[in-house]
């Protein structure tokens, strides 16, 4: 995988690329970047050209004025002109979900289909809620560093601790003994992880009312009805007033992260099928 930093007429862009073939363009969820690669599972990259952005915010994509998801889609429209990709296929992930309404609703000739995976598609977080109240105090570009950093360091040495301890915030489903490859993945993701001044921006995101209506393409819908994140609601909406949408609710182990466990095959493969229908 290269990783690699451009200038755009829209501003610096740090992206990923890997693979030939049919283009396959990622938004990460929250406290991602483009080095996490857990929602590659089941892409042959012999046949298909993954491209992950880091969001401004996010790795090396300074946030500049490019803080809202429509700023954002043009930033990564211009990627792609600079990259000479006519068309891809968009695949949203959590708080990505918004910039995906955004590039779809107004570039319909980039977005060959969508999809969204356990994705956010309306206002997230309440203000006055304690959800997003702690994540302004843990996740602010002043305490981040020091929560991803003890975080990682205790992934290291008690990664079942630090399993359970994030399972409630992926799932519903009661905690349980989790499987030992499902934690090693749990962690592999965690290495890539840093907030820095992305996760502010995504917890006060927000698309203008009716814009979601406008998107045209095919749509995939995968959320699940155990997500703990991403409310299945959210899905539920995007089913709603996308036209040409399919809902697909899943009710797996993880929730929130479709690409773990041994019911992950299921959203996986699902995916795949949609893109070369």
């Amino acid at each position: 995988m290269e990783i690699i930093i451009i200038d755009t007429d829209k501003g610096q862009i740090e992206y990923s690329i890997v693979g030939k073939g049919k283009p396959v363009l990622f938004l990460h969820g929250g406290h991602s970047n483009c080095r996490e690669n857990l929602f590659f599972k089941g892409f042959d990259t012999n046949k298909y050209q993954l491209i992950t952005p880091s969001r401004p915010g996010y790795g090396n994509t300074p946030i500049d004025d490019n803080f809202t998801p429509k700023k954002t889609a043009d930033l990564i429209v211009s990627l792609l002109n600079y990259l000479k990709i006519d068309k891809v296929v968009l695949y949203a992930i959590s708080a990505g979900g918004l910039t995906s309404i955004e590039l779809t609703s107004n570039y319909p000739e980039k977005v060959e289909k969508l999809i969204l995976a356990s994705a956010v598609s309306k206002k997230w977080l309440d203000k006055d809620g304690q959800v997003y109240k702690t994540a302004k105090k843990l996740f602010n570009p002043k305490t981040e560093k020091i929560v991803w950093g003890l975080i990682r360091l205790f992934s290291g040495i008690f990664p079942k601790m630090i399993a359970n301890n994030f399972y409630p915030q992926f799932s519903k489903n009661n905690p349980h003994r989790l499987e030992e490859n499902d934690i090693k993945d749990l962690m592999s993701t965690f290495k890539y992880y840093n907030s820095k001044t992305g996760f502010m921006s995504d917890i006060d995101h927000d698309v203008a009312q009716g814009q979601i209506s406008k998107i045209q393409c095919p749509t995939l819908i995968l959320h699940s009805r155990n997500d703990n994140s991403v409310l299945f609601e959210h899905a539920e909406y995007s089913n709603k007033m996308i036209k040409e949408s399919k809902l697909i609710g899943l009710d797996n182990e993880w929730g929130h992260l479709l690409w773990i466990g041994k019911d992950s095959n299921e959203p996986i493969m699902k995916a795949i099928e949609f893109i070369e229908q």
